[in-house]
């Protein structure tokens, strides 16, 4: 993995060789001009880790130079600094390794540092261990807590020690309103809080513009804490949203009751579980929690791993009036769509720049079934 060289003069340069590699690779599709959303050059990633290094009495966080021609070859980068990292980050981090230093406890055998950070400066640390943590270890960590404005969490093998709360309350600012996320350490959320919240504001265009007047419904698939949910909601009559993480399907609730969303449903249950359930080929208490029948969606709105969508999912999507794609891999949302765009032309075609400085692009494609 090569690590991101910040260089904010050269911003506006990487963004365009982004933006010439999507009109390229999606030129097939024949889809309207790309959106081009832009991200901080620097700063702009609230969650990051780090491996520890321990060299005789030094110790600094470490990042890992793969050798691109023999991956088992691998360079030890010293980072004092990570302008990848949100300011909160950098802010912590020597304040957070001169704690370590001066304290036995805290440094002997730490492994690995999490941080995860809000726009508005809320952090919570990881500190993950070799060695199991006790009374001393929870006594100078408390102490550390209070001394950086910090929560901290201790993890090591079959432990995991939460002195103040395993969360973090990011707010987020889309069309005038103030969304609030319950963010859970160790489980996925988008990394970069500017471009999630052009994402969110983007998805609210282009399904509020479907609605003309008669709300419909949405179903959401890989909905996560209710990123996407939580926004959309007021765009449609209801809201249905699948996720497979029991742990992202209780923060989801949460984010709900948060946001006080009252028109969606959160399923705990996988896309092709849910596929099952509307072919009528799936029972079971989950599926008749859903009451599918009561549900008259025009929308999906899916935002599937890397690997994106197998055939018989996209042959599923096809089903909607309107498909809301959000990827994070252009080469599988291009075979997606060679299957989606049989029956669904394109009709918006955005670029959310989440990793500046990297060849990683994220994309958002709504689609509109060719027979209206």
């Amino acid at each position: 993995m090569a690590i991101p060289v910040v260089e904010p003069e050269r911003y506006a340069e990487q963004l365009a060789a982004k933006r010439d590699y999507l009109e390229t690779t999606f030129a097939a599709f024949q889809p309207p001009a790309l959106e081009v959303f832009e991200s901080p050059p620097g700063y702009y990633r609230q969650r990051c880790e780090f491996r520890i290094w321990h060299e005789d009495d030094d110790l600094y966080y470490a990042m890992f130079e793969v050798d691109a021609e023999n991956p088992k070859n691998k360079r030890v980068v010293r980072l004092d600094q990570y302008t990848v990292a949100s300011a909160r980050i950098n802010q912590l981090m020597p304040q957070l390794r001169a704690a370590c230093l001066q304290s036995d406890e805290l440094r002997r055998r730490l492994f690995q540092v999490e941080f995860l950070t809000t726009l508005s400066g809320e952090a919570l640390v990881t500190l993950v261990y070799h060695r199991p943590l006790g009374d001393a270890w929870e006594q100078e960590a408390r102490a550390l807590e209070a001394a950086l404005g910090i929560m901290i969490i201790g993890r090591s093998r079959k432990q995991r020690i939460v002195l103040t709360r395993d969360h973090v309350w990011e707010r987020l600012e889309v069309d005038g309103r103030t969304l609030h996320y319950q963010q859970v350490e160790n489980s996925f959320t988008q990394p970069n809080a500017h471009i999630c919240q052009e994402m969110l504001s983007w998805a609210r265009e282009v399904t509020g513009e479907q609605q003309e007047g008669t709300q419909r419904d949405l179903v959401e698939l890989y909905c996560g804490n209710g990123n996407f949910t939580i926004a959309l909601a007021d765009n449609f009559r209801r809201v249905l949203a699948t996720e497979i993480s029991r742990t992202s399907v209780a923060s989801a609730n949460v984010n709900l009751d948060a946001n006080g969303v009252t028109n969606a449903h959160i399923a705990r249950m996988s896309a092709e579980e849910f596929s099952l359930a509307l072919k009528g080929e799936k029972a079971g208490r989950r599926v008749a929690e859903m009451a599918l029948e009561d549900y008259d969606f025009s929308t999906v709105l899916v935002d599937p791993p890397r690997a994106g969508l197998d055939e018989q999912s996209c042959e599923q999507l096809s089903e909607y009036a309107q498909i809301v794609y959000i990827s994070c891999n252009p080469a599988t949302l291009a075979e997606n769509l060679t299957i989606l765009t049989k029956t669904h032309r394109i009709e918006r075609f955005a670029l959310f720049d989440q990793f500046p400085f990297t060849n990683h692009c994220e994309c958002g494609v709504l689609l509109q079934r060719r027979d209206g």
